[in-house]
């Protein structure tokens, strides 16, 4: 019997530590699960943030890098934005290898590109406003798709260069821009990288408000750009004192010539070479004083 007794507390025993043993594993499986959940998830939700592309169907025209807007019409389809519906400013196509996650239309006839409104990509720009440096905000030129430096003139950027495009330098193309006047100015294109963001453009200064219409599409078509209020203000002064002193020269000249010429017949002569040395000087002051607007707003 006491043989019998101690087989029995000893079996007991075992199957206790058994039991432990089995209560013990379980614990640290359930534990260790959910440690491995919490790791993996913000590692993923990080990769993929702010890496999201659209695909679009694409005229013929649209390249990558060109800044784009939807087609009227057809909000399935991208086509090259030009400057005078710059709100309309959808993003910028951008190569298919560089996209991580791409969101495609179920049926696509037509070509397809990828657009991004973030991110760091190389754009189509050119140096129709000017040198673009690191750090300069970049809008759409008056060449549609094609990027340039941005001033106070457009309302919306595409983001911010982080690369230098000077004109002469890494062109890869040209062109000639044709001003309402008349006047071709060459311009080059390039490629410069982008830190994609579209926003409202810092810079942005409302001219209409404060200038009249027929001013401001007056001073547009001397300076072939935007040009602000106090430039355009500024060269009206100059244009009105330089024709008042233009106008008193001339004026006080005839009248001291004819005077002249009643009092004294015989100098006639010399009046009238003198009376022509100061339309010429007053001609020469005029010109100048035009020209001094002209830098004004073109500069």
């Amino acid at each position: 019997m006491r043989s019998y007794t101690y087989i029995r507390r000893w079996l007991a025993l075992v199957l206790a530590v058994a039991t432990l043993g089995s209560g013990t594993v379980t614990v640290i499986a359930a534990s260790s699960k959910p440690a491995a959940t919490k790791a993996t998830t913000p590692a993923t939700t990080n990769n993929i943030s702010g890496a999201v592309t659209q695909s679009y169907n694409a005229d013929p025209s649209v390249q990558t890098g060109m800044i784009v807007k939807l087609k009227p019409k057809d909000p399935a389809t991208v086509v090259p934005l030009e400057n005078t519906e710059i709100k309309s400013l959808l993003g910028v196509v951008v190569p298919a290898d560089n996209a991580a996650i791409v969101l495609t239309p179920e049926q696509s006839k037509q070509q397809q590109v990828l657009v991004s409104r973030s991110g760091h990509y190389t754009i189509l720009v050119s140096n129709q406003n000017g040198p673009i440096k690191t750090g300069d905000y970049v809008t759409v030129s008056a060449l549609a798709g094609i990027g340039m430096k941005a001033d106070g003139g457009q309302e919306q950027v595409v983001g911010k260069a982080a690369g230098n495009f000077s004109g002469t330098a890494n062109v890869i193309g040209s062109t000639e821009l044709q001003d309402t006047l008349g006047r071709k100015n060459s311009v080059a294109i390039g490629r410069v990288p982008v830190d994609i963001a579209i926003l409202h453009n810092p810079l942005f200064q409302k001219t209409a408000d404060y200038v009249p219409g027929f001013l401001a599409k007056a001073a547009v078509t001397v300076a072939n750009k935007p040009v602000s209020a106090a430039r355009i203000y500024l060269g009206l002064v100059l244009i009105f004192v330089t024709t008042l002193i233009t106008g008193n020269m001339l004026y006080s000249g005839v009248r001291s010539g004819m005077i002249a010429v009643g009092r004294n017949p015989l100098s006639k002569k010399s009046i009238i070479r003198s009376l022509i040395q100061t339309v010429i000087a007053g001609l020469i002051i005029f010109i100048a004083g035009m020209f001094a607007v002209y830098l004004l707003l073109k500069l």
